[in-house]
């Protein structure tokens, strides 16, 4: 248990209230002895209530030191009680925690009072608050790829995950997906990408065309017929990527439309395809360089991205701020959504109390036990010791207010 420089303040008030305390009970004992004989009258309400307020505040006193030591000193029994039972008191912490705060049904509750889901919806319409989210992901993202070693990366690769993907059947998974991308038409966006790519290629490079064909050409034939029937075939190809470019429905594109359906039905159901898939997977992952090939990747994608992380200009940080500022407009509109991340964020709150909730009350206990009984009970009044003088302070108001009723009581009676 180590100080804090809070410690130094909690001990001034600590002593403030001490002296407040025993002055109440020196003013008493000061009015009791000036007035002792005089029993008559408003004095005998006085004398009878300074006496009775000492008594309160001297039961308090009692009261409030024998919690964390034997008053004057003397060994009375039932006192002293934190150093005697600070074992039991820590068990009995962690009963308390662990039964009505780590629960189940009080996690859930709580998180449902504090309304996630919306106060972080609104949060994230700042954009200040967006930037700020962004700059701890990436700050934790550095980190992460920074711990990264390539010979770890290297030994997962080699001794993990390529051996799994040999061991595993591919074709019937590449099959399946194979088919789902033709029948949603997802791939026609990289084959309008590889056409206007090509397409620019050639109408930037008609020399170097027209000098792939030359070469290619009989070595009988006239130059002038050469350059006719380069020049043809190079207009021929640009307008038949353009129309392919240009009509979805072009003969080409169709045929390669089949063409993919058929080589996802056949990795499916085929087996001498799928074998043929197979061997060919057997040979692409056995081979030595495929090992650093990945490597290689690895180590330009993470030069890549640690780019883009720290450069608050880049894509990257754009991207994500759209995303965020998107999540934030789906968290205040859409109650669906917000739903559904609070009941996730309930059943892992719901999960890690069912699960550790006991492991973590019992912290506890076995810090307590830790604890040295002297120092414990030191530190314990330090932090609590301020406001139970106020029980020595209300003990010897009440006092002397009952002293007061009780002398009343006696006057009338007698």
């Amino acid at each position: 248990m180590e100080a804090t420089p809070a410690d130094a303040a909690r001990r001034a008030g600590l002593r403030r209230m001490r002296i407040v305390a025993t002055s109440l009970l020196g003013l008493a004992f000061v009015v009791f002895v000036l007035t002792n004989g005089r029993d008559e009258g408003a004095w005998g309400y006085v004398h009878t209530a300074s006496e009775a307020a000492m008594v309160g505040a001297l039961a308090d006193w009692f009261a409030v030191t024998a919690l964390f030591k034997h008053p004057m000193g003397l060994p009375i029994p039932h006192t002293a009680l934190v150093k005697k039972r600070k074992d039991e008191l820590g068990r009995s912490l962690e009963e308390f925690v662990s039964d009505n705060f780590l629960t189940e049904e009080i996690a859930r509750e709580r998180l449902a009072a504090a309304q996630v889901g919306l106060r972080l919806g609104h949060w994230l319409e700042e954009p200040a608050h967006r930037q700020r989210a962004l700059t701890e992901i990436s700050r934790v993202a550095t980190a992460a790829l920074g711990r990264m070693r390539d010979a770890d990366v290297r030994d997962f690769v080699v001794g993990v995950l390529l051996p799994r993907l040999q061991q595993e059947p591919v074709s019937p998974i590449a099959g399946s997906f194979l088919k789902g991308i033709v029948e949603d038409k997802a791939h026609h966006g990289l084959v309008d990408l590889g056409l206007t790519e090509i397409h620019d290629w050639l109408v930037d490079n008609p020399k170097v065309f027209s000098t792939l064909m030359n070469e290619r050409a009989p070595w009988w034939t006239p130059p002038w017929v050469d350059d006719r029937v380069i020049n043809w075939t190079y207009q021929q190809a640009l307008a038949w990527l353009r129309d392919m470019r240009a009509d979805p429905e072009h003969r080409a594109r169709v045929a390669l439309d089949n063409l993919l359906t058929k080589l996802a039905d056949d990795l499916h159901d085929d087996p001498q395809v799928q074998a043929r898939a197979e061997a060919l997977k057997e040979r692409v992952l056995s081979h030595p360089q495929v090992g650093e090939t990945v490597l290689s990747l690895w180590a330009s994608v993470r030069t890549s991205l640690l780019a883009a992380i720290g450069d608050p200009t880049s894509t990257l940080w754009q991207r994500g701020d759209s995303w965020l500022a998107e999540a934030s407009t789906m968290l205040l509109t859409d109650d669906a959504t917000r739903e559904r991340l609070e009941g996730h964020l309930g059943d892992m709150v719901a999960f890690f109390v069912t699960t550790y909730g006991d492991e973590l009350a019992n912290v506890i206990s076995h810090t307590v036990d830790r604890w040295d009984a002297d120092e414990a009970s030191e530190r314990i009044e330090l932090f609590v010791g301020r406001d139970l003088q106020f029980i020595r302070i209300n003990g010897t108001i009440v006092g002397a207010l009952a002293g007061v009723v009780i002398h009343a009581i006696s006057t009338a009676i007698g």
